[in-house]
């Protein structure tokens, strides 16, 4: 054989090998890629949740100013208190034994205050309105958590959990457990949702076109499409769980509590789930100067956990 022939046939060995090559690599290696774009977890490498403080009650309603502060309630004792985003707590006040909250592109905190049934809002200077009394003449079951819409109207949950501390009579107020609408002029309100059995926590997208509302008393958890007059529409189940308290990231990823912190993505899937050396995990928030951190207020306790997605306010 030739010098040439021998220099041909290495060459096409070279190639068909060089072939297999490429196609191992696009057919085997694509996979693995595909599977740690999916795999990158939401929690920062290493990062576990911290104990902040502890002592309370029960710590509910957490929610963030413009500055990254975290305002939670020891609902029991009537108590706002703040963690600063300098590691620092302090004591905010007492509103009406607030229980869910949210600030609004004011700078106000709203508050589903319970001892009277009643949605507030609040200055920093601790002076109070009182946006919502009752409806239909009569009072409000028990608003329980609530959000503010891009637009400045608020949506709430209004169930019927009876309080020892409540003078009124403690039975069912309405005609049913429904989610409610005060619009932006926040004088109107309209019943927007009455398809739950026991409608609890609660969020929206940014961009103020999804609402998830978490029923509690039938375990699960719906998103509705927001209509351009606040009405809801469409709704779908989106996942067979339910929970007290809800928040959203940047990614569109929906944060689930009750027994630790559970994470869906925006299809309903389930991506992660965060255990809590708790009783009960009641409410979550990112907050911090740079929103990366998600508080949890649990039991007695506040805590906190790095991540590699950041909150999203109403800012």
């Amino acid at each position: 054989m030739t010098e040439l022939k021998i220099k041909n046939m290495r060459s096409k060995v070279l190639q068909e090998v060089e072939k297999t090559i490429i196609f191992c690599l696009i057919f085997f290696a694509a996979p693995f890629v595909v599977m740690a774009q999916k795999g990158k977890s939401i929690i920062v490498s290493g990062a576990r949740v911290e104990k902040l403080a502890d002592g309370f009650s029960f710590t509910e309603g957490p929610t963030v100013d413009r500055k990254g502060n975290v305002y939670f309630t020891d609902q029991p004792n009537d108590r706002i208190l703040v963690w600063s985003v300098d590691g620092k707590l302090s004591e905010f006040g007492s509103f009406g034994r607030a229980n869910g909250m949210y600030f609004d592109k004011d700078g106000r905190l709203l508050s589903c205050s319970d001892m009277d049934n009643e949605i507030w809002s609040i200055g920093m200077d601790g002076a109070h309105t009182v946006l919502v009394t009752a409806f239909d003449g009569k009072k409000l079951n028990g608003p329980n958590d609530l959000w503010v819409h891009p637009g400045g109207g608020i949506y709430f949950t209004d169930p019927l959990y009876k309080r020892s501390y409540w003078t009124r009579d403690p039975e069912m107020q309405q005609e049913g457990e429904y989610v409610y609408y005060l619009e932006p002029n926040r004088k109107t309100i309209v019943k927007v949702a009455t398809d739950l059995k026991k409608p609890n926590g609660i969020i929206g997208t940014p961009d103020g076109k999804k609402l998830y509302v978490a029923d509690i008393g039938d375990n699960k958890t719906y998103v509705y499409d927001i209509r351009p007059d606040g009405s809801l529409a469409d709704r779908k189940l989106f996942t067979p769980m339910g929970s007290d308290g809800m928040t959203i990231d940047n990614k569109g990823n929906v944060y689930l509590s009750g027994k630790g912190v559970t994470v869906f993505d925006s299809k309903g899937e389930k991506i992660e789930h965060i255990p809590v050396e708790a009783n009960w995990t009641a409410n979550i928030c990112f907050g911090g100067k740079d929103m990366k951190t998600l508080f949890i207020t649990a039991s007695q306790c506040l805590y906190s956990l790095r991540m590699n997605v950041k909150g999203v306010s109403g800012f």
